[in-house]
């Protein structure tokens, strides 16, 4: 498990070194490794096989979503793509969230102020963002909703996970929403120095800690929800 752990954290600086350097090659290879190292680690994780096969899903959308955006400069449709994957990822990783049950009371109920705090931070993007979107406005506000509310979902289980799996998905969900205000800042209104640097390193990371939730909160007695039987 911590040799996989290693390969993982191995490509990730690898490909970190990459952008530094802008060497396309060694990025456009190693980039597409990253999500199926984390699979491994992943598969290697107690938890329970249905909520792992969800994870599994998401991780495979970024996979996907990686790969169409190594494309990004060719065409739009490649970032459009990209979008989708990984909002499909983000999806999978709310419903995950929301199948945990405990006679814990959610952590949104007992400080309704992430509410206003995180959906302010969306909106607040989103107008930052909004007069430099052009045809893409509709498809970025739909992928702020979903990301806001992946954060929210988090904390709305930190109660109900035991620790440190809840304070290691928390800390993912957070990490992705600053991985992706990097992308989008960057993208459409101001370039930021290294940006691909710290938009992989905050990805990464977000991704380990998510999975290295669901391994800790594997280790609880956290009552689920039936899921659908999701083929992998």
């Amino acid at each position: 498990m911590q040799r996989i752990v290693f390969v993982f954290w191995l490509l990730s600086f690898g490909d970190l070194l990459a952008i530094a350097l802008s060497n396309d090659w060694i990025h456009s290879i190693v980039k597409p490794l990253l999500m199926p190292a984390l699979g491994l680690v992943l598969f290697n994780s107690p938890g329970r096989r249905d909520s792992k096969k969800l994870i599994a899903a998401g991780l495979l959308f970024s996979w996907l979503g990686d790969v169409f955006l190594l494309f990004e400069s060719h065409r739009l449709i490649f970032f459009i793509l990209g979008l989708a994957s990984f909002l499909i990822t983000h999806i999978c990783y709310i419903i995950h969230f929301l199948a945990i049950r405990s006679q814990a009371p959610s952590l949104l109920k007992k400080q309704p102020l992430y509410i206003l705090l995180i959906i302010g931070y969306g909106a607040g993007l989103v107008l930052l963002l909004y007069n430099d979107l052009g045809p893409l406005k509709i498809p970025v506000i739909m992928y702020a909703t979903v990301i806001c509310s992946m954060l929210l979902c988090s904390i709305h289980i930190y109660s109900k996970v035991n620790f440190p799996g809840n304070l290691y998905y928390v800390t993912g969900a957070l990490l992705f929403v600053m991985s992706d205000s990097i992308l989008a800042v960057n993208k459409f209104y101001h370039s930021i120095t290294l940006a691909g640097v710290w938009l992989m390193l905050s990805y990464c990371a977000a991704q380990f800690f998510i999975i290295k939730g669901f391994a800790e909160s594997g280790l609880s007695k956290e009552r689920r929800r039936p899921l659908p039987n999701i083929p992998v």
